[in-house]
């Protein structure tokens, strides 16, 4: 089942934000308005994923009071009143980036409607990134081209792995070497920018395995490719299996391994990592959107569950598509509850993110303590010398491998 949302503070009925959050995005005293951009959930899938626990819904699950049909309309809903909530003010979106679920799953001429209501309302900033993510069974070249025409710039398809048996496991249905093919396809429709998704340590994958699905993703030749640990999320299917005793849990030593198997080949096929799970060609190739949130930036999520954050204000939406539907068909604003963001919380998720980065953090957001656990993983081999004499916290590669740890020591 999908994960549970916070409770909060209550949401106003409005949709309304404090006007100091919304002023604090735009440009004034002569710096430049802070990054904006739209995130897009589309909760719908042909059938669940076993290690998937995002708010997600099969035709089975979804239930009366809500449709895939209708999704759209209940979408230009809310993006409508994003425009009302932030007011008249210039704001052009930067990234747009419509998530899932699939979405691709929706007839391509919604997800244009969705992103032409966004540029009618906001605007788009020249050289906007819009990207949407795609299953590689859910999509063909007309589908592609039709994407393209509608205005989206780049796309990210859910490869996960080259092997059947790993898919298998993963309850992933579509056909080794899909992924693959539908980079041609996306290339042959105009688009640019193409990251695969990978998933690593699934339970009965080899080295073997993952080599084969590293070298068919550079064989493909993306312009950027996301690998990601697997994580057992209570309530998957996955986490049943291996509760029962059907599959082995995933093991810390192999999961680093597959992550230096990672690093090198994707290095050595030209990608370079730019964050902890994301490597890319260049800066052209990096995910824009994916920046926004690591660098503390604005955005708006619309859609069920979809989180959203302004001038220090951070909101997340019902869950359900037919609770949410209601709320924008009675005029009201689907946020389920928010919180305010103080000064420290602030400054412990710049840590949390921006350590990530290949530029790391400022020292200057580390207290007496945090800088004393910097100076030490530096001793470990954990944060770039160089970079700590430049007032930077960057990590090295073996600081990659225990990122999380070392975040844990610098925000004290």
């Amino acid at each position: 089942m999908p994960s549970a949302l916070p409770d909060g503070l209550p949401a106003p009925l409005d949709g309304s934000l404090p006007a100091s959050a919304v002023a604090e995005g735009l440009p004034a005293d002569g710096r430049p308005g802070r990054p904006f951009g739209f995130y897009v959930h589309v909760p719908y899938c042909a059938s669940r994923c076993g290690y998937c626990d995002f708010n997600t819904y099969t035709a089975a699950e979804l239930g009366g009071g809500a449709s895939q049909a209708g999704y759209a309309d209940d979408a230009v809903a809310e993006i409508r009143l994003a425009r009302r909530v932030l007011g008249d003010a210039d704001r052009p979106v930067e990234t747009v980036f419509f998530g899932g679920g699939t979405p691709t799953l929706l007839p391509a001429a919604d997800l244009g409607r969705m992103l032409a209501a966004i540029r009618d309302e906001f605007g788009l900033a020249p050289g906007a990134e819009v990207t949407t993510e795609a299953n590689p069974e859910s999509v063909d070249p007309a589908y592609l081209a039709e994407l393209r025409e509608a205005g989206f710039t780049r796309l990210s398809f859910g490869m996960q792995s080259a092997r059947t048996h790993v898919l298998q496991v993963l309850d992933r249905h579509h056909t080794p070497g899909r992924a693959q093919e539908c980079v041609a396809e996306a290339r042959a429709a105009g688009f640019e920018h193409i990251n695969l998704d990978l998933i690593y340590g699934t339970p009965g994958e080899t080295d073997a395995d993952w080599q084969a699905s590293l070298d068919a993703v550079l064989a493909a030749e993306p312009d950027h490719v996301s690998a990601y640990a697997l994580i057992i999320e209570d309530g998957t299917r996955i986490a049943t299996r291996i509760r029962r005793g059907e599959l082995p849990a995933p093991d810390d030593d192999v999961l680093a391994d597959r992550y230096l198997m990672a690093d090198e080949a994707l290095t050595a096929g030209g990608l370079g990592w730019y964050e902890v799970s994301n490597w890319a060609a260049d800066g052209a190739a990096r995910c824009r959107h994916n920046e926004l949130y690591w660098t503390g930036a604005d955005w708006w999520g619309a859609g069920p569950g979809a989180h959203s954050h302004v001038g220090g204000v951070r909101w997340w939406n019902v869950k359900h598509p037919k609770a949410y539907a209601e709320r924008l068909r009675a005029a009201e604003s689907p946020a389920h509850g928010r919180e305010l963001l103080g000064d420290e919380d602030r400054r412990v998720e710049r840590i949390l993110l921006e350590l990530r980065l290949k530029d790391g953090c400022p020292l200057s957001l580390l207290k007496e303590q945090g800088l004393a656990a910097a100076e030490h993983a530096v001793a470990e081999g954990l944060l770039d010398p160089a970079k700590f004499a430049d007032r930077h916290a960057v990590l090295t590669l073996k600081g990659r491998l225990l990122a999380d740890a070392v975040v844990r020591d610098l925000v004290d």
